[in-house]
């Protein structure tokens, strides 16, 4: 047979059996093994964001006088409230200076605290004791100890206090406004007030803070503070560790009006919510809205929603 003829041959059985070449070659080259080319690649689906607490717009309604502040430890920053200066009775919320204080001063003085002092500052941060706050106190220098506060933590409308009737200053009576109460909690989590020995030992305490508005829980001296901000904050912020709080809050009968005060710190912010309002809306009135303007400021990390999803790599 003539040559040009077996070609010819050659090539119509190959097109009557169904020999596909390119088809196979295309697999070849995609790595698809004969899968089909044209499905789309798989996109994995993004993670969520993760949660931080941000400067916005806060709607919570109260009865009475409420104040808000955030301070964004990056960059010092402080939002808040329009009346973001108005002041309210400090109370309990800053105990955690006088632990702060009192650990500084010793270290300072060359001294180490004994476990007396130490119990007397854990008992004031986790369980908001009075009679262990009123002995770190005068250790501090009573009144000498909130003028140190004041400087050092650049306070600007924070004073000193003596209550109607009293012919002393009262450290409960000291009035903040929540601007300065988010520059305490900063003092405290940046090593200002405890200093490099005593910070992590003071910001570890807050974060064990106990007890609930719980009536069982709240006793003539001391009382459960574990409320309010973080409970408006996302599981995935709290569950890290770093949050810190410690809550104030009293009835004051020459008033009639609940003085509470909720501060909260973390590794990008601070927080503060003060407020006073009439003595029969109870304890949890208050906690609600200190969870309330909490929860209405927490949004994504920004940027975070800017990646972009990659391929799904198959083995």
């Amino acid at each position: 047979m003539r040559p040009r003829v077996v070609l010819i041959l050659a090539a119509a059985v190959l097109v009557l059996t169904g020999v596909l070449l390119i088809p196979t070659a295309s697999a070849r080259l995609t790595g698809t093994s004969g899968a089909d080319a044209s499905a789309p690649a798989t996109i994995a689906p993004p993670a969520p964001a993760p949660l931080t607490l941000a400067a916005g717009p806060v709607d919570v309604q109260i009865d009475g006088f409420l104040s808000w502040a955030l301070l964004d430890r990056a960059t010092g920053n402080i939002t808040g409230s329009d009346n973001v200066t108005a002041t309210n009775s400090a109370e309990s919320m800053i105990k955690i200076w006088f632990a702060a204080d009192v650990l500084r001063l010793a270290t300072e003085s060359g001294a180490e605290p004994d476990q007396v002092l130490l119990d007397a500052a854990s008992a004031a941060i986790r369980d908001s004791d009075d009679p262990a706050t009123n002995m770190l106190y005068r250790l501090a220098g009573g009144p000498a100890s909130l003028r140190r506060m004041i400087e050092m933590c650049g306070l600007t409308e924070t004073r000193p206090v003596i209550p109607p009737g009293a012919t002393i200053v009262w450290w409960s009576y000291t009035e903040i406004s929540a601007r300065d109460a988010v520059r305490l909690g900063e003092c405290v989590a940046d090593g200002t007030a405890a200093g490099p020995r005593w910070t992590q030992w003071v910001l570890d305490e807050m974060a064990q803070v106990r007890g609930t508005t719980a009536r069982q829980d709240q006793l003539p001296t001391r009382g459960g503070g574990r409320w309010g901000i973080i409970d408006g904050l996302p599981d995935e912020i709290v569950e890290n560790g770093s949050v810190g709080m410690k809550n104030g809050w009293t009835l004051i009968h020459a008033d009639g009006l609940w003085h509470l005060n909720c501060l909260a710190t973390a590794d990008e912010w601070v927080l503060a919510v003060l407020m006073r309002y009439p003595g029969g809306h109870g304890l949890d009135y208050g906690a609600n809205v200190c969870r309330n303007v909490t929860s209405q400021l927490v949004v994504p990390v920004p940027g975070a929603a800017l990646k972009i999803p990659q391929p799904l790599v198959e083995g």
